[in-house]
C-alpha cells in the first residue's frame, strides 16, 4: 500500500483579505467617532495602508479590519502589521500579508515532527511548503492534531490529504 500524506502550507486567499478591507473600509466611512479624523484603509500595491490624523485612531482603524479578517476566518498570525508612524499631520501604519512557509520555520515544524510526532513519520520541505507522510493514515491525524496545538508564529493550513 502507497504512503498516505499531506502538505502544510501557509496560504490566504486574496479574495477574502480584499472583503475584509472594503468591510472595514465601509464601517470606517459610516462610523459616527471616524468623522472628521482622516481615517482610510486601502491597498498600497502588495501592501495595506491605514492612516488617520491621531495613533489611537490608526490602531482602531487596524483593529475593525483584524475583526474584519476574523470573520473571515483568516488567521491574524499571517497580518504583519507594523507600528504606527508620524507622517505629518498623519499617522500611518503599513501591513502586508504573509504566504508560504520560510526555510527556516520549515525546519523548525519539521524538526517538531521527528520529535514528537509519531515513528515512521516523514517530514520533506518542498519549496514554501512542507509534505508529510507516513504509511498510516492515523499517525497523519495525530501530527496534525500536534501541529494545531502548537503555539507557531505563523498560520497554517494542511492540504492534498491524500
Amino acid at each position: 500500500m502507497a504512503d498516505s500524506s499531506f502538505d502544510i502550507v501557509s496560504k490566504v486567499e486574496r479574495q477574502e483579505v480584499d472583503n475584509a478591507l472594503n468591510q472595514a473600509a465601509k464601517e470606517i466611512s459610516q462610523r459616527y467617532d471616524f468623522k472628521g479624523v482622516g481615517a482610510s484603509i486601502e491597498w498600497s500595491g502588495e501592501k495595506i495602508e491605514m492612516k488617520a490624523n491621531a495613533e489611537e485612531r490608526v490602531k482602531a482603524v487596524l483593529d475593525i479590519f483584524q475583526s474584519k479578517l476574523i470573520k473571515r476566518g483568516i488567521s491574524l498570525k499571517a497580518l504583519d502589521a507594523g507600528e504606527p508612524q508620524a507622517s505629518g499631520k498623519e499617522y500611518r501604519i503599513s501591513a502586508s500579508i504573509e504566504e508560504g512557509i520560510s526555510q527556516d520555520n520549515a525546519k523548525k515544524v519539521a524538526k517538531i515532527i521527528r520529535d514528537e510526532g509519531p515513528k515512521g513519520v516523514k517530514a520533506q520541505v518542498q519549496g514554501d511548503e512542507l509534505r508529510v507522510s507516513s504509511k498510516s493514515r492515523d499517525d497523519l491525524q495525530s501530527v496534525q492534531q500536534l501541529l494545531k496545538g502548537k503555539d507557531l508564529d505563523f498560520a497554517i493550513q494542511f492540504a492534498n490529504y491524500r
